[in-house]
């Protein structure tokens, strides 16, 4: 019980990593989502290099391993680069919870790549958090015009088959630190070139506010990390959704921000199929002990 109760602490700890990195990279302000994402990743790179030093979690050496490597790195950067699109022109909670989307589309993939059967109740589920998430997005022709939402949506999308992927790797004796500096690695090289060729000035302050996002992004991972292991994922990660509420407060007191009507309802929908999907998977749990 004391483990399971670290294991809350540290994934609410992560969340509000997460919410305060979201807020950073919105408070540096007009820059390019790929400049954004470069100085994200180089801070979560010089993190995973220090843990692998101390560690040596290197490569596992089998060689039919990188290419798993290499989807799980390009699915993560995409959905990086959507994430701080979506977080420089959409509400703060309304990004986040798109983004959040991202444990529905890992059931999805899970199918599909790892083979794991879908009962009906959990695509009931899935379904239920597609509705709530356009409730947020607002479907309407003009958006088209700003596909901010959408590209969330794909942030999350994308976050899910890197999800997918990093669980394949565990499966296959790859150690956490290790897929984290692939990961940041990948992203800084795919960036580099765009951050060399439209590269925008940035202040002092616009600098610091993009070093803060990266070291959030760090705390978090490694919150999440060492909270999934004081705890299995079904009895704490529905808490993951806190950041929600700690990304509508920040919204609210840093930048006067309010979600309408419909996004709260589509936040309620959607913290009502996590719910529904933890107390599931304990459900069956109980049912296989």
């Amino acid at each position: 019980m004391k483990k399971k109760y670290l294991g809350i602490t540290y994934i609410v700890i992560s969340a509000f990593c997460f919410a305060l990195m979201n807020m950073f990279v919105r408070l540096s302000g007009d820059l390019p989502s790929v400049q954004k994402s470069f100085f994200r990743n180089l801070v979560a790179l010089v993190f995973a290099f220090a843990i692998l030093k101390k560690d040596g979690a290197w490569f596992s050496g089998k060689r039919e391993n990188i290419k798993y490597l290499l989807v799980r790195s390009a699915a993560g950067t995409i959905g990086i680069l959507c994430n701080f699109y979506a977080v420089d022109r959409m509400v703060l909670s309304d990004a986040s919870m798109l983004n959040k989307m991202s444990p529905f589309f890992v059931i999805i993939f899970s199918f599909f790549i790892l083979k794991e059967k879908i009962k009906p109740s959990q695509i009931l589920i899935v379904a239920g958090a597609f509705l709530g998430s356009l409730l947020i997005i607002k479907p309407t022709p003009s958006i088209f015009q700003t596909p901010a939402a959408l590209i969330g949506l794909l942030g999350g999308l994308t976050a899910g088959l890197a999800y997918t992927y990093v669980r394949l790797l565990g499966e296959r004796g790859e150690k956490g630190p290790f897929i984290v500096f692939i990961f940041s690695s990948f992203s800084c090289i795919v960036t580099l070139p765009f951050l060399l060729f439209e590269y925008h000035p940035m202040n002092l302050m616009q600098i610091v506010f993009l070093l803060l996002a990266g070291l959030c992004a760090a705390g978090g991972q490694f919150g999440i990390t060492a909270a999934y292991f004081h705890a299995p994922a079904r009895e704490i990660s529905v808490y993951d959704y806190s950041q929600i509420i700690f990304s509508a407060i920040l919204g609210f007191f840093v930048f006067g921000q309010i979600p309408d009507v419909l996004s709260w309802i589509g936040y309620g929908v959607i913290c009502a199929m996590a719910v529904l999907m933890f107390l599931y998977n304990n459900r069956k749990q109980e049912g296989v002990s």
